[in-house]
């Protein structure tokens, strides 16, 4: 069963493997579930049932011309969550925009079936630079990034936008060229609708309402030297606004720690879910 057909009639790409409890992993912006594939293979070795699907818009899934917003992306996670038998006993665990379904899943769906939560370099809170929220993202800035990608997106993505994700300067290369290919190849898939109606939708979504809907242990992992989305108006702001949360901060850790920490952030997948 690769596909998943959700309420409104989009088709969503899963990929399923292992056995066990399950653990559902959702993608960042703009991936798709592959970025998730060490964790993957990780948990269904240590006898877990891991899911991960693509955002509809990216990589193999359709391309409805809406359903962006992060109402409809919650409930696509819902019906992925049914329609895979997921729904009773599963962590969910969000890595950056995919954060965002992770908190109005549990606050639109009641946190249904989910016994735990994981936030990785999330945009969970509040993204946008406002007068409460001093340490968010200006928003000339994301007004940027979408001019950006209207202008010449594969140029965008793979000379300046990966870089940052990645932590990629001058002296620092914690990844390969390969993976800013592998990345922008990815990136690429998406259609450019899509791209860009979730680029605005976590910039300007205000997910701190949602917090208190957190009922369940909730790991937030964020490294200390985000500069897509920095911790202070992340990371460190969900922790507080989440009961029964636990913050690791990644010393010097950029946003793909995915990549650029893969195994420590399987170990503390792992250590959290009690394996």
């Amino acid at each position: 069963m690769p596909y998943v057909k959700t309420r409104d009639g989009t088709d969503i790409y899963v990929k399923d493997w292992g056995s066990g409890r399950p653990v559902i992993l959702l993608h960042g912006w703009p991936l798709s579930a592959d970025s998730w594939d060490p964790q993957m293979m990780a948990l269904a070795d240590a006898g877990f049932r891991a899911i991960a699907y693509d955002r509809r818009g990216f990589g193999r899934s359709g391309q409805p011309w809406s359903g962006y917003d992060y109402d409809t992306l919650a409930d696509d996670l819902a019906d992925v969550m049914a329609a895979t038998g997921a729904d009773s006993d599963a962590a969910v665990i969000g890595f950056s925009m995919g954060g965002g379904e992770v908190a109005r899943y549990m606050s639109r769906h009641g946190g249904k079936g989910v016994i735990a939560a994981g936030l990785i370099a999330s945009v969970v809170p509040y993204m946008l630079k406002t007068e409460d929220n001093p340490h968010g993202t200006p928003e000339e800035k994301l007004q940027e990034i979408g001019a950006n990608i209207q202008k010449d997106r594969a140029h965008f993505f793979r000379d300046a936008f990966f870089k940052q994700f990645f932590g990629v300067g001058v002296i620092s290369h914690p990844v390969s060229d390969d993976v800013l290919d592998w990345a922008t190849a990815t990136a690429m898939q998406a259609g450019l609708k899509p791209t860009l109606a979730c680029a605005q939708a976590f910039g300007h979504t205000d997910f701190r309402p949602d917090l208190g809907a957190f009922s369940v242990p909730t790991l937030i992992i964020h490294g200390t030297a985000d500069a897509t989305v920095p911790i202070d108006a992340a990371g460190r702001a969900a922790s507080v606004g989440i009961a029964n949360s636990q913050l690791v901060e990644y010393d010097g850790a950029p946003h793909g720690l995915f990549a650029t920490h893969g195994d420590r952030l399987t170990s503390d997948l792992l250590t959290f879910l009690g394996r």
